[in-house]
């Protein structure tokens, strides 16, 4: 039986909206490098436009106009790419870009990734660890660590706008201190906004949940802290390209991407078939978010194909959708390595390596992430196909050399932005004093705990009285878990770790003949990541078994901390008498360990809800994961995916579940927690209805078709705490359309907000919708 559903605001909605140039010396040496550079390969300057810096190149900086920051970014860029042979353009289309030293540009390395704060994985962002990493060491200053806070998908689970925003302001400002001492770049690949789409994804850990507007509402508040620079949010003359930004975000994996290595079917080769409705309503909708409302400065298209196109060799999804209908005012990247895999995986296609890069640039694609700093004999990237491929493809007459300038346009006008040519004066004194502040490392632990969801308490076990309850017993493969287990993926050194144990023992002694059991357990990287989807989403076994002894060991009911990004089926723990209390933490990041003690000890009380089912491992047996089918598929016996298409009774925990210490209670102004919006406008027209339905229902509605769809309602919900002590409550708002609609979905989250309530107080909570 699945666990009783928390208290949600309804919003009954009685409508259904259907988504139906000049001379220079030759170029002889276009693919050499210079060691004056303004990046991590050794910065020696803070900006490229610097006169002495042009001078060592025996350059005169005035004879480019690209330096002149008096004029607009885009006569800057259509200068300095008037400046280059085609050979050196081509050159740049990769991400370690050669530049185009003899006119004064640097090479530049694209690849950061800052998925929950900056990380190690890819080529740039370089920490000092000399015995792992030798070399790495600039002499500048030294920097081992950064701040790591918890995976996505745990402060995802906070429902707080304002944390995501805070979490992207703080990364950016570690990001701008780690460039201005030449161990970072200004491009960083995050966030990832995939829809989890299948408990079994292994990627569950990096992405906000399951909802589409949930995961598009992450990416709009942490791409701003990411990029907005205080007194800058508006567009200067209306020209999108002109507003500066800290450093860039970029929304990945753009589109219909949640397979990665299931039963032979891998990311590479996957053929995401996806309806038209559910691509707009659910695939697309995040990314649409992300670009419209939060201004990203680039998108990754990923490895899969959807519906027979590969996703970055897809005009009508790039340069169609991204950047016609949207509007994207940056660059759009691939996937590592994804324009080699359409030669090299995909070979069904035909494509040789100058094909695939064709296929990539006429599609809109402006830069190609690939392995590029791995070469040859003879020097070039192998796995950077467009910057060596991409030439073969101008010579064979496959792609114009105006499409090449296009795609560099984008790249430079990003870089514009960035202050790469310039400089940004507001941060170009962050150093290393400005990373793993005291007041980052804080803000890690208080996302991490923000983000747990208590699961369980009966009989009111938790919160644990210190003073009372003077040892514990400490269990379980988790219980001292490394820095891996606790930091998940895509993540640098932390400034520190803490354990759950080491968490626990500040507050209690740690005895194993304590009568109080702790036992973490739950997965890891081994079980769940990129390139892993999972098999079951049961407890291992061998921690089932040793719960069950501990619970019937323990002269009290135990308490079981999850570890995981992606939902265990715990059935067995439930409804079990002996297992008094269940929290999931997640991979709480650095802070963990001193988060989950906050929690467990009462110094922080619970508010977390799931951003995804936790389903019974029964349910993966009724569906394949390469279904992308999200509605039920009865002649199939296809269940439905998300909480959107089914609430059966496979459902361990639903979508949104989350006890607290205390009590909340709803008011809404009318009976119950549902608002019925009556909408000016005709009949119910253009629905499609269940076949049991003989006549069109009288539901005022908006038929949509040309509609502007401009209308609000707006309401207040008063959420009274009936409890003595004060907490963090997360109101959801769902829409719920009428019953006769086929295909409906069952409710949407519509809004949701975060709130403190003090004890036995009250908040109220304003909303306004779009209807």
């Amino acid at each position: 039986m699945a666990a009783p559903p928390p208290s949600h605001l309804l919003l009954a909605i009685l409508t259904t909206t259907l988504l139906l140039c000049n001379t220079i010396p030759s170029a002889t040496a276009a693919a050499t490098t210079t060691t004056v550079n303004v990046t991590s390969f050794g910065k020696a300057y803070a900006k490229v436009c610097d006169g002495d810096r042009f001078a060592e190149l025996g350059l005169n900086m005035s004879s480019f106009s690209y330096c002149d920051a008096s004029l607009p970014y885009a006569d800057r860029v259509r200068d300095l790419i008037g400046w280059m042979t085609v050979e050196e353009k081509v050159s740049n289309l990769g991400d370690v870009s050669r530049g185009a030293p003899r006119v004064g540009l640097p090479p530049y390395k694209w690849w950061s990734e800052a998925l929950h704060g900056i990380s190690s994985t890819g080529p740039t962002t370089l920490f000092d660890d000399l015995h792992s990493r030798p070399g790495n060491h600039s002499g500048r200053a030294t920097v081992n660590n950064g701040t790591v806070f918890a995976n996505v998908i745990n402060t995802a689970a906070s429902f707080n706008e304002t944390l995501w925003k805070s979490i992207g302001q703080a990364v950016s400002t570690e990001a701008r201190a780690m460039y201005n001492l030449g161990k970072g770049g200004l491009t960083y690949w995050s966030p990832n906004i995939n829809v989890v789409r299948d408990p079994r994804w292994g990627r569950a850990l990096e992405t906000p949940g399951e909802d589409p507007f949930v995961a598009g509402r992450y990416a709009v508040n942490f791409v701003r802290g990411m990029q907005d620079i205080p007194g800058h949010h508006s567009v200067p003359n209306n020209d999108p390209y002109a507003r500066p930004i800290k450093t860039a975000a970029c929304c990945k994996h753009y589109a219909a991407y949640d397979v990665d290595d299931w039963h032979n079917h891998t990311r590479f080769t996957f053929d995401a078939r996806v309806t038209a409705r559910d691509m707009a309503e659910t695939f697309l909708r995040p990314f649409e978010m992300c670009v419209r409302e939060g201004d990203a400065s680039s998108v990754m298209c990923s490895y899969n194909r959807v519906n027979g196109v590969p996703a970055c060799a897809d005009a009508r999804l790039l340069s169609g959708t991204v950047r016609g209908d949207w509007g994207l005012h940056g660059y759009i990247v691939s996937d590592c390595d994804a324009v080699r895999v359409m030669a090299d995986n995909a070979t069904w296609l035909g494509f040789d390596g100058a094909d695939s890069s064709a296929a990539a640039i006429r599609a809109g694609l402006d830069l190609d992430c690939g392995e590029s700093w791995i070469v040859d004999e003879e020097g070039r990237p192998l796995r950077d196909f467009l910057s060596v491929y991409g030439m073969e493809a101008v010579a064979r007459g496959k792609v114009r050399e105006a499409d090449v300038d296009n795609a560099l346009r984008n790249q430079y006008m990003t870089l514009m932005r960035l202050g790469y040519f310039d400089n940004i004066a507001e941060y170009a004194g962050l150093n290393e004093t400005d990373i793993c502040t005291d007041e980052h490392k804080s803000l890690a632990r208080d996302g991490a705990r923000q983000g747990m969801v208590l699961l369980k308490n009966d009989g009111d076990l938790l919160p644990l009285d210190p003073k009372k309850v003077l040892a514990v017993a400490v269990h379980g493969p988790h219980a001292r878990a490394p820095e891996k287990v606790m930091d998940g993926d895509y993540t640098g050194p932390p400034c520190r770790y803490v354990t759950p144990r080491q968490g626990i023992s500040q507050d209690v002694k740690i005895s194993h003949k304590a009568h109080m059991t702790i036992y973490f357990g739950g997965i890891n990287l081994h079980i769940e990541r990129e390139g892993n989807d999972r098999e079951d989403i049961r407890l291992p076994k061998n921690q089932t078994e040793e719960i069950l002894h501990f619970a019937k060991a323990s002269p009290n009911p135990i308490i079981l901390v999850i570890l995981s990004g992606g939902g265990i089926d715990i059935s067995f723990a439930q409804k079990h008498p002996k297992i008094g209390a269940i929290l999931w933490a997640g991979y709480p990041g650095g802070e963990g360990g001193n988060a989950i003690a906050d929690v467990i000890f009462g110094r922080y009380n619970p508010g977390g809800r799931l951003p995804l089912t936790w389903y019974k491992n029964k349910y993966i047996k009724q569906i394949p994961m390469t279904s992308m089918e999200l509605r039920p598929v009865p002649e199939l016996g296809y269940p439905g995916r998300t909480y959107k298409f089914y609430d059966g009774p496979e459902i361990l925990y639903p979508f949104g579940y989350g006890l607290s210490y205390t009590k909340f209670h709803y008011e809404t102004g009318t009976n119950g927690t549902s608002v019925k919006i009556p909408v000016p406008g005709g009949h119910c027209k253009g629905l499609s209805y269940k076949p049991s339905v003989a006549t069109t229902p009288a539901c005022q509605a908006v038929n949509v078709d040309g509609h502007a769809c401009t209308e609000t309602v707006s309401f207040n919900v008063t959420v009274t705490n009936a409890g003595a002590r004060g907490g963090a409550h997360v109101v959801l708002v769902h829409t719920v359309p009428p019953p006769e609609v086929a295909q409906a979905p069952i409710k949407q989250v519509a809004a949701f907000r975060r709130v403190f309530v003090p004890a036995n107080g009250a908040a109220t909570v304003p909303f306004t919708l779009n209807v």
